[in-house]
């Protein structure tokens, strides 16, 4: 398959109907990520500030950014306005930092909390044990009232074991489930699990993503 609207429409074929597919155009050009527009594709990927805030006004009003890579403290204010979905946040730092540029702007940011599950270190978020203690003792939704928590974002470990990938993305949802049904029990909206990429999408959503994300397969070798 040569175009991008071919292997767009090859995995959107692939999905259930209730999984969203962000396409991640990280370091693409916008004339593809235009393309996968065409097609109908909505949702795209960004990680890096300078870049989304650069693309986002160059493509329609109604495309969703999502921000999926990680979010230094003081590029928040650059992501902000052009952002629909944080799926990057590993500290309470960062999310009382786009909570107060929010604020500032007039508008409520929906966010992922990131975390860490996988085997290599080099990969953000918290991990199980501090995000369920930072936000059962850290922190109120009342605190952060221009940020809306609709879910967690996780990796599962680089590697060719199956069976790890899906204890990976199985510790993602059972952490997703826990939060959805006691710190987060009464907001109806903390629906989405963001995990799964091109080579372990599949098993992502048997475990229970509502959300993947998926860029090469889409557009190609990136252009670095």
């Amino acid at each position: 398959m040569s175009s991008v609207t071919e292997r767009l429409r090859y995995i959107k074929e692939q999905l259930p109907g209730d999984v969203t597919l962000v396409a991640v155009s990280k370091l693409h050009p916008v004339e593809a990520i235009r393309e996968a527009y065409e097609a109908g594709q909505r949702d795209f990927g960004e990680s890096r500030a300078q870049e989304l805030s650069q693309k986002a006004p160059a493509m329609p009003s109604d495309v969703r950014w999502h921000f999926i890579g990680h979010l230094q403290t003081n590029k928040v204010r650059q992501v902000v306005p052009h952002v629909t979905l944080i799926h990057s946040i590993d500290s309470l730092r960062l999310l009382h930092t786009i909570n107060d540029e929010s604020a500032k702007i007039g508008r409520i940011t929906d966010v992922l909390l990131q975390v860490h599950v996988a085997q290599e270190e080099t990969k953000f978020g918290f991990s199980p044990a501090e995000l369920i203690d930072n936000f059962t003792n850290e922190w109120t939704p009342a605190s952060t009232p221009a940020v809306r928590v609709r879910g967690v974002m996780g990796m599962a470990s680089l590697t060719d074991d199956e069976n790890r990938i899906e204890s990976d993305f199985s510790e993602i949802a059972r952490i997703h489930h826990h939060l959805a049904t006691t710190i987060f029990a009464e907001d109806s909206s903390f629906d989405t699990i963001s995990m799964g990429m091109s080579d372990d999408f599949h098993l992502a959503i048997s475990a229970g993503s509502t959300m993947i994300r998926i860029g090469t397969d889409i557009f190609g070798p990136r252009e670095y």
